[in-house]
């Protein structure tokens, strides 16, 4: 939260660490690995049964099925259609097991999508961008999915690297203090992702509520729908964490795999989708009461 209101209160430190995100993201990515471990990442892929179909529904099916009403009304080359189809596409936050742990629910089974969805991103995203034509640019939709899978392994194989070097078996005490690290650079980054905020604030609110308001439709809603469509299924014991990776999605890692300049016009919507990731344990505790806790 206070990361948040620094983003927005200080426009100067925000735009200073703008150019740095994408280093930033990277950084993140080997922190959330050294606190996952190759050990714990690598167990996650073997129970594919729920969680390879929930991905592929999250970063494949769903960004389709929001583009084709776009289509239909001839506004997917608007900045608005990209921003929710990038969003859709990306995997979930790294701090998806924290918001679990927060809201009692499993923080594993949000780790084993968010490892899997990782290490899909670089094929799923190739395969919504190649059917949905966001990106105009034959050469630059060849790269995105090979910029983000070097990225990806790079920053996985440091934190790995690190954690079986460092500390491979970590305490408790430990652990927390891992966490307690990784939710510092949250509130470090965050600063910088609110960079296109604070000036819209000043200078066009109208134009800052709108995409506050298309960021809290879809990730509140995408939430609210999991927990509907799972809660009453057979897999409602992971309805929890599927509706956390829903609604909360890594939408920064393109700044490591578009150019700046694709990334413009949809920097107000990376700021303001920052607001209800953040905000999903103060505003949403209502929404999970009814799901069976995690101990």
């Amino acid at each position: 939260m206070l990361g948040l209101v620094l983003g927005i209160a200080l426009p100067g430190l925000a735009a200073a660490m703008a150019p740095f995100l994408p280093e930033m993201v990277a950084i993140l990515l080997a922190l959330t690995a050294f606190r996952i471990g190759a050990r714990k990442a690598f167990g996650a892929l073997t129970d594919l049964r729920w969680s390879l179909p929930a991905v592929l529904i999250l970063q494949v099916a769903l960004p389709i099925v929001i583009a084709a009403p776009l289509w239909a009304i001839g506004a997917l080359q608007t900045p608005l259609a990209l921003a929710l189809i990038l969003a859709t596409c990306a995997p979930t936050i790294s701090g998806g097991p924290s918001l679990a742990i927060i809201l009692r629910q499993d923080p594993a089974r949000v780790m084993q999508i968010l490892v899997l969805g990782t290490a899909a991103f670089p094929l799923t995203v190739y395969l919504v961008l190649k059917v949905v034509p966001v990106l105009d640019t034959p050469g630059l939709l060849a790269t995105v999915g090979l910029r983000a899978l070097v990225t990806i392994v790079i920053a996985s194989a440091i934190g790995f690297t690190a954690r079986h070097i460092l500390l491979p078996n970590p305490t408790p005490a430990q652990t927390k203090a891992i966490d307690g690290a990784n939710v510092l650079f949250f509130a470090i980054i965050v600063i910088g992702l609110m960079t296109a905020l604070g000036p819209t604030l000043r200078n066009d609110p109208i134009t800052a509520l709108l995409w506050t308001i298309a960021a809290f439709a879809l990730s509140f809603g995408l939430q609210a729908l999991a927990i509907l469509i799972l809660g009453k299924s057979e897999l409602a014991h992971v309805a929890g964490p599927l509706a956390l990776c829903a609604g909360n999605r890594n939408i920064a890692l393109f700044l490591v795999a578009l150019p700046a300049e694709v990334m413009a016009p949809i920097m107000i919507f990376i700021a303001c989708w920052q607001l209800p990731m953040y905000l999903t344990p103060l505003l949403l505790p209502g929404l999970y009461r009814n799901i069976p806790e995690h101990d």
